[in-house]
């Protein structure tokens, strides 16, 4: 059983009137008006496409939505919440208490009846962030570094001397060349992260694998490439990674209520692991969308956020969708011929989508929990085909 409940918490739309005196008459303020009135424009047409697919959320096309934010222009235009019945919808699942069983409802989609909801694969994004603000702030590493040399005490085969070429960019961009298989349902036995996931030893496990192709040549989802991320970043930083970003990232932006997973080897599960409000997600969005800027301080910087969020690879799932690109641990849904992002996104299981638009100064948040049934409609493709086109033929 579903039940989909709508609480609105808040659904604000700050428009800017600007009147000019009487008798002012400066050029300046007459394209200020213009602009204002524009932006004004821009945020009635949204309104009514918000609505239609808020309506639709709760018709249940989209299946369990658990909350809708957009932001824009660093105005928030709408932030819908969303109640579910987890606890009767899991009822005939495999409800063991386990952190890794995605049927449990004290570990999914919110940690232990809080207001943190998992993120999923969006944790690798912020991953990325975290090793990138490691990179800045160490000039004696950078991308081009070998991966292996960072990972010392692992007993790691080296028969094959293609591992170790695997650099930190082929980690990044998913083409470390290490077999693995994350293609198949989540729960099968065969499927690279849950073996993962079951594992004693997280990191022992990716280094186990064998190589099946030359490292950044070709691209295969590899969450265990991004779990070798996190540990190089502790190399490098000499922290764990949650201490790191607590430090250099969630303190900065004001974030103080999170979780992170932690594996049975004492590291961080850096692939799927972190817990954060929608509200603090989007200020992830809000920092990348200031160029790594926060309150006028420089907390990633911006060659990392544009390489980052720019297609290292193109047409990378030509079987989802043509033309859809990935950088550094980010997915770029939309981008132009010469290689321009149009839209990039952290995209999480289950439907945790962190959706940022440029060009629109444009942000939106959804989580939700498809995981067991495919919903009619998908909130991934809500940006691309409902929200952008609106502006587009405004």
């Amino acid at each position: 059983m579903r039940t989909t409940i709508n609480k609105i918490e808040t659904l604000t739309f700050l428009i800017l009137f600007i009147v000019a005196s009487i008798g002012c008459n400066s050029k300046n303020k007459d394209k200020e008006s213009i602009k204002n009135s524009q932006r004004v424009t821009s945020q009635n047409v949204l309104s009514a496409v918000i609505d239609s697919i808020n309506s639709e959320i709760n018709d249940g096309d989209y299946g369990l939505i658990d909350r809708f934010m957009v932001i824009k222009n660093d105005e928030l235009l709408a932030d819908y919440k969303y109640e579910q019945d987890y606890e009767t919808i899991v009822q005939k699942y495999d409800t063991t208490n386990h952190q890794y069983n995605f049927n449990n409802t004290d570990w999914h989609p919110y940690y232990k009846k809080s207001k943190l909801h998992t993120l999923q694969s969006v944790t690798k994004s912020i991953t990325s962030i975290l090793l990138g603000i490691a990179l800045d702030l160490n000039g004696d590493y950078n991308v081009s570094n070998k991966a292996m040399p960072l990972l010392t005490g692992y007993d790691i085969d080296f028969l094959d001397k293609r591992k170790q070429n695997i650099s930190i960019e082929d980690l990044l961009t998913m083409r470390s060349g290490l077999q693995w298989n994350e293609e198949t349902d989540h729960n099968d036995n065969t499927n690279d992260c849950f073996l993962l996931e079951s594992s004693d030893n997280w990191i022992a496990y990716v280094l186990s694998k064998p190589m099946d192709t030359i490292p950044g040549t070709r691209f295969v989802y590899n969450g265990g490439g991004t779990v070798l991320l996190g540990k190089i970043v502790r190399t490098i930083t000499g922290k764990r990674i949650d201490d790191w970003a607590e430090e250099k990232l969630f303190k900065p932006l004001g974030i103080t209520d999170y979780y992170w997973k932690e594996t049975p080897d004492g590291e961080i599960d850096t692939e799927g692991g972190l817990y954060l409000k929608a509200e603090d997600l989007a200020k992830i969005g809000s920092l990348f969308l200031n160029n790594g800027k926060w309150n006028d301080n420089q907390i990633v910087s911006e060659s990392w956020v544009t390489t980052s969020t720019s297609p290292q690879i193109k047409d990378v799932k030509p079987e989802w969708r043509s033309n859809m690109g990935y950088g550094y641990q980010w997915w770029i849904p939309e981008y132009t011929f010469d290689g321009k992002t149009s839209i990039y996104a952290g995209n999480g299981y289950g439907g945790q989508y962190l959706m940022i638009a440029p060009e629109y100064n444009l942000i939106i948040v959804f989580n939700g929990w498809n995981i067991n049934d495919e919903p009619e409609k998908s909130t991934w493709r809500v940006l691309q085909d409902r929200i952008i086109p609106t502006l587009k033929n405004k």
